[in-house]
């Protein structure tokens, strides 16, 4: 199985970027948890981050024919993105929507899932293990 990870704004910034919400381990520490992961499932894991929508949705459709699912932290898209939903809908490749904090429990803004529609099942509040948590979800579609 071949899987791509996508990560949205300023995910990048882990570490930096409040970690009393997001943690104190870097981006890297999660790159470094997802090579791991993939070792203990025996899959491929690519990973891709983006500050800009288009690039994601032009990552989302390079996905199609070359993985079987997708691992996306749409980040601040998750809240208003049609255009990221649009393309998860477009390639009809299982997702699993994943996010660092407990969402429902944040800003009312940041409660609403646009992206989620297009996936088959949503992961927040477990850090790094959500990432992991998508994995085996996906294992199991």
């Amino acid at each position: 199985m071949k899987i791509l990870v996508i990560n949205g704004p300023n995910i990048n910034m882990l570490g930096v970027r409040e970690p009393d919400i997001y943690g104190k381990e870097d981006y890297n520490a999660l790159l470094s948890g997802l090579a791991d992961c993939a070792v203990k499932n025996d899959v491929a894991i690519d990973t891709y981050q983006s500050n800009i929508e288009g690039e994601i949705v032009d990552k989302i459709q390079s996905a199609l024919g070359t993985f079987d699912g997708i691992v996306i932290n749409p980040g601040a898209y998750t809240h208003y993105s049609i255009a990221i939903l649009d393309a998860l809908k477009a390639v009809a490749i299982p997702a699993v929507e994943v996010h660092l904090s407990h969402i429902a429990e944040r800003e009312e803004f940041r409660q609403k899932s646009v992206t989620a529609a297009g996936c088959v099942g949503q992961i927040a509040g477990f850090g790094f293990a959500s990432y992991y948590l998508a994995v085996s979800a996906l294992l199991q579609v």
